[in-house]
Formats: structure tokens, sequence, C-alpha cells
């Protein structure tokens, strides 16, 4: 008899724990683990903010998934692009563009997020996302590049509209974002002699009426407070009506000239859950509060393209797409796995939240551990103590301790590393949206691959 084929798809915080927990609990010749990523590293995304601003360097927070000698999984380096959950089939799209079919008898659905973008003119052109490695070191590259492009104008429209940055989006990455990254030009414009400081203007802008609700009505203000005093514009319930090249128009109809927009409005399921044609709510994958599917046998799904009931807050609420409800999540969906596998109970999620941190850059934070509200330099060790021992590995955790270090000491670095230099690169060039299935053409590529064999 052949062993059971496990196939889990995505490697963010509920992949790559539902994969490491898998290998942990299940004997080698218990069932087969396959691990679906375009790369074979994880990336810890809350830390994003400190890449673009240079305080850590890429390698810090990506977490490579075949350093270990130990880990047995075989990693397919690629995208799941369609599930055929008839057939149990998941089509790949390879990182050399070759398609390919995976049959698997247990699959695990962790395929995560993408930046949520609406129907704005000039938006996807335009603006950068914050979703990636690559976005991270792109905006930083780009950011210090307007300070250069500024410093060399003879125009001073060209230079105002250089030194103007807009940022969209007043949740975690968005507030994280814009405050790491004002501390950069901040720092660096010191090294322009003949740049004036008072040019360079950040703007955090949010349809909301509020800076990250979830933080409470204390604490967003003294997010709010310790921003504006660092100079960051805030506009709330203000969105953006259009984007251009040079220029960016609000929905209060403010013209802002600048040549960066970063776009962190939130995020959506992947594009892979539609390909399944199974219930969705708000385009994540219908699952019990087991986080299976009901009415397939074998098929789970967690994290950001899952609804996973919150059974700790009831009301029919759903879990939200958070690092910490990844992590549990899948660990609890790896225990569901082996259960369904040795014919035991599957046992429901119930987690209840931890709280919350905001890194704010230099001494400045916010966070609410356990629901106690705390400002300043408690905050900020709670937030880095808590982002720290959330890395999953030494290494991970020694280069990132290494480089806050370094940081303090040393200060900011203002280097250009020429990441796609000269080749504009904006949201739409990073996150392959392009690249999934319908239905129809999973169904008819699984029916066709199987004629020809």
């Amino acid at each position: 008899m052949t062993r059971p084929r496990i196939l889990v798809v995505g490697a963010g915080f509920a992949g790559v724990e539902c994969v490491r927990r898998l290998e942990r609990k299940l004997s080698p010749d218990e069932a087969d683990v396959t691990l679906v990523t375009p790369f074979a590293y994880q990336l810890y995304l809350p830390l994003l903010p400190q890449v673009a601003s240079g305080v850590l360097t890429p390698q810090s927070i990506a977490v490579s998934l075949r350093r270990s000698k130990k880990y047995r999984t075989r990693i397919i380096p690629g995208g799941a692009i369609g599930v055929d959950l008839k057939s149990k089939v998941c089509v790949i799209r390879t990182i050399t563009d070759q398609i390919v079919n995976e049959p698997y008898d247990y699959i695990v659905l962790a395929p995560g997020s993408i930046t949520r973008t609406f129907d704005i003119p000039g938006l996807t052109d335009h603006a950068f996302g914050m979703k990636t490695l690559a976005e991270a070191a792109y905006i930083r590259d780009h950011v210090i590049s307007q300070l250069d492009l500024a410093d060399a104008s003879q125009d001073p429209d060209e230079r105002a509209s250089r030194l103007q940055f807009v940022v969209v989006g007043g949740g975690y990455a968005g507030t994280e974002t814009a405050a790491c990254l004002q501390r950069l030009t901040h720092a660096a414009v010191k090294r322009y002699p003949r740049l004036d400081p008072g040019l360079i203007k950040w703007h955090l802008i949010d349809i909301a009426p509020k800076l990250m609700p979830e933080l409470g009505e204390k604490l967003g203000s003294s997010a709010q407070e310790i921003l504006r005093r660092r100079g960051i514009d805030i506009s709330l319930g203000v969105s953006i009506a259009k984007a251009g090249p040079e220029e960016v128009t609000f929905t209060d109809g403010r013209v802002i000239p600048t040549r960066t927009l970063i776009w962190t409005a939130g995020v959506v399921a992947s594009p892979l859950i539609a390909t399944l044609g199974a219930e969705t709510v708000k385009g994540r994958l219908a699952v019990a509060p087991e986080m299976n599917l009901p009415g397939n046998d074998g098929v789970f799904a967690l994290g950001d393209s899952a609804a996973v009931p919150d059974l700790a807050k009831g009301d029919g609420a759903m879990c939200p797409p958070t690092a910490q409800h990844a992590l549990r999540q899948g660990r609890h969906v790896a225990d569901n796995v082996i259960a369904s596998l040795r014919g035991g109970p599957l046992r429901p999620y119930v987690h209840k939240d931890l709280g919350l941190v905001v890194d704010l850059g230099g001494t400045d934070a916010v966070s609410k551990p356990l629901g106690i509200e705390l400002r300043g330099l408690p905050a900020q060790a709670v937030a880095r103590g808590y982002h720290w021992s959330a890395l999953r590995t030494n290494v991970a955790k020694t280069r990132v301790m290494t480089n806050w270090l370094l940081n303090a000491v040393a200060g900011d670095d203002f280097v250009r590393t020429g990441f796609q230099a000269r080749k504009p690169a904006r949201l739409k060039d990073f996150e392959y949206t392009d690249a999934y299935l319908t239905p129809e053409q999973v169904r008819a590529h699984v029916e066709g691959t199987a004629r020809q064999e």
C-alpha cells in the first residue's frame, strides 16, 4: 500500500507550523508530506516595515525551509493555481512556468492573502505594496533614491514632489510603514545639506474614522499623537480618488504632488480559494470550527484564506488574519489531519487573543498585551520581545537581535542596493494575481491530463 499523501499549500505562519508539527508527530512511514511554495523560506511579515526602513536586513526575516537536515518534507518550488476537489488534484505552476498536477489524499490550504485593491484609476500602475520581501527592499531603494534625485534636481516643483510620500491604510502595516520610513528620511536628510528638511512630508490616510481601532481609544490616540509629533500628516475618512506618476488625488479633493504612493489598505484571500468553487465568506473559504471543509473529505483550510469561526468571541465572529492566529491554527490543523488519518475525532479551534503590539520605530511603540495598555519603552520592549520570540529559528533570532543592536548603536545607513534600478515596479508586478485558473479551467486541465495518461 502507498502511504497517504498530505499536501500543504503555502509557507506562511500557518503552513510552516502545520508542516513542522506533522513532521514531529507522524512517523516517516505513516504519510508523505509535501509543501508547495514559490520561495523556500518563511517570511516574518510583521517586521517588513523594518526591512523597508533598513533597520533589519532582508535575510533576517526570511527563515530558510531547507536549513535543517532533519526535515523530511518535500518542497515543490511553485505556486498552487487551482484545486480540483473532486479529483483530489492540486494544479501547480512551477518556478519554471511548467504546469503540473499534484494528487493528494489530504490537503491543507494555507495560501495566505494578497493586497486588497479597489477600482481606483491608476492605483495598480503607480502604487507600491508592502506584502513581500521584494517590495520592502524595493521601497527602501525607491525612498532613498527620491532624496538623491531631489538633491540633484534644479526644478523646485520636482524637488517638492519627490520629497512628499503618501501611505494609504491606517492599520498596523500602514502605520508602522509610515512611522519607520519617516524616521529613515528624517535621519537621512541631515546628510543632504542642499535639501530643506521642511520639504519632506509624510501623509498617512485611511477611510476609517480611527487609526488602528483594535487598540482602543486611548492607545489609538497615543499612536496618532506620536506620529503627528513627528510631522506625519494624518487624514482619516479619506482615501485615494486617482493616482498618477507624479501626483495623487485624495477623495476630499486635495492633490498631492508625489512620486511615492504606498498602498496597505487591507488584504483579501488568495485567488486560489476562488478556484475551488466552494462557499466563501467575504472571499475566505467557509470552514467548520475544526478547520475542515464540510462535505469534502481530507480538505482543511486556515490562516488568512479561511473564515475560521472565532469560538472565543462567539456571535458568528471570524478569526482575524493575524500571525498570532495563523501560528496556532497551523499546529491545531496538523493535529486534526493526524486525527483524521488515524480515525480519531477532530477538535474545534479555540484561541483567546493575547494582545496587540505596534512598533513605531526608535523608542516609540504602543502595545496591549493581555489587555494591559503600554506606551514608550515598555511597549517597545514588549513589541520587540514578542516578535523576537515568534521567530522560528535561533539563527533568525540572532540576526534580528544583532540588527537591532547595531541600529541602536550605529544609527541608520542610507545605502541603495540598486535593486531593479531604472526598472519601475509597482503593486501589480509583485503578487502575480493573474496566474490563477478559473474553476472551469482547473477541471478542464485535470481531465485533459488524465485522458493523456
